[in-house]
């Protein structure tokens, strides 16, 4: 069983989604959207990715003042969900950020 944390309507975690279903491995989806991470959720996902959980060039990073972005990654992220790098995917392979091919490998084998 993996959990797989990203949005809805994003297309990697769309393809990261239907590829681990196709393998066989059940996937729990959670829409970060609709359900916002813990703050210990966050914290464990940034001492595993550091800065690289946030996701600047985003169109919310864009939208945000200097001062805004200047602020501690898991208050932006705890804010503004969409500013997390998509899909953080935790499974058999371990915890993954993104869709690479090192993620794919990790899951899918």
């Amino acid at each position: 069983m993996a959990v797989l944390y990203g949005i809805a309507s994003c297309d990697t975690c769309r393809k990261a989604r239907k590829s681990l279903e196709n393998s066989g491995l059940g996937v729990e989806f959670r829409d970060v959207r609709a359900a916002p991470l813990s703050g210990d959720e966050i914290a464990r996902f940034l001492a595993e990715f550091g800065g690289s959980l946030l996701n600047t060039r985003s169109t919310t990073w864009r939208g945000l003042s200097e001062s805004e972005r200047g602020g501690a990654p898991e208050t932006l992220i705890a804010a503004h969900p969409t500013l997390m790098k998509r899909p953080v995917i935790e499974g058999p392979g371990g915890l993954t950020l993104g869709w690479d091919k090192a993620a794919q490998a990790a899951h899918l084998g």
